[in-house]
């Protein structure tokens, strides 16, 4: 073979090498394998989140909006840090995602209680129920009145541990089932699949009036449990855990959580802040 084809051919094949060695090296950081404290540079917040309105969810025009994104985005002002939005496509790999580095916390109605040694929390921020959600001309009026029936919740949600942990209406209840998302729960509510949805109540209350406000849904007055909503880190991750709460703070301080949370009125968001 010529010399000059020889010397062409091994110039073009230590550029393959080159660009290979880079995209590996791209590949292994997406996934987490080097040791940095996220996927991202030390300037991006990456609050991981599921569509949980009102709290986090995508409005008309394709933005992420939502109580608790509203109070991230404001966190991430103030520390000039830039502010991203990752939604959590399956809740259920939340954990796995946050432990791999691939979001900086989970800021989500997220419920503290159960989950204590799970991750590292920060303070408390809303005092959220757990309600029962019927069809008016049910005639189901309490939680007595589910005595053999049907109840769904969300898959992976504290409303299935709230009913677990209530022995009177788990063992009156027929059948919990869980389901994908709580809009799939409304709909089987709407259909007769079901015969009650246990959900938040700040989800319930916004469902029921953007989303399905022509169902003829109503909420129990009474509340199946009481939780805390908190943002969590990742286990150990104090020092991001402190500079955010430092932030929160203040924002309460000032006031600021509270001219947000009026944003949600409608929701009933206001009514149930937890101020430090």
């Amino acid at each position: 073979m010529n010399k000059k084809i020889i010397l062409v051919f091994t110039l073009v094949l230590a550029a393959f090498l080159m660009m290979g060695a880079a995209s590996a090296e791209g590949l292994f950081g997406f996934l987490g394998g080097d040791n940095s404290s996220s996927s991202n540079d030390d300037n991006t917040f990456v609050v991981g989140f599921s569509e949980f309105p009102p709290f986090g969810y995508k409005d008309a025009h394709g933005d992420y909006i939502g109580f608790d994104l509203d109070l991230a985005k404001e966190v991430a002002k103030r520390n000039n840090w830039t502010f991203k939005a990752q939604p959590i496509i399956d809740w259920e790999s939340k954990e796995v995602e946050l432990n791999a580095n691939e979001m900086d916390c989970i800021w989500s109605e997220f419920t503290i209680d159960g989950r204590e040694d799970q991750y590292t929390w920060s303070n408390p921020y809303f005092n959220n129920s757990q309600v029962i959600v019927v069809k008016s001309d049910s005639g189901i009026d309490s939680s007595y009145d589910l005595n053999g029936k049907v109840v769904e919740v969300q898959s992976e949600s504290s409303a299935y541990n709230a009913i677990q942990n209530n022995k009177t209406l788990n063992e009156s209840i027929a059948e919990v089932n869980q389901v994908g998302d709580y809009d799939t729960a409304l709909m089987d509510l709407g259909s007769g699949v079901c015969d009650a949805v246990v959900m938040d109540y700040p989800s319930a209350n916004y469902r029921i009036t953007e989303k399905f406000n022509d169902h003829g849904f109503k909420i129990l007055d009474e509340h199946v449990a009481h939780e805390k909503y908190g943002v969590a880190f990742k286990k150990g991750n104090d020092e991001l855990k402190d500079q955010v709460q430092k932030t929160l703070d203040e924002m309460f301080k000032d006031g600021t959580v509270d001219r947000i949370a009026q944003n949600y009125t409608d929701y009933g968001i206001h009514e149930q802040l937890l101020h430090p």
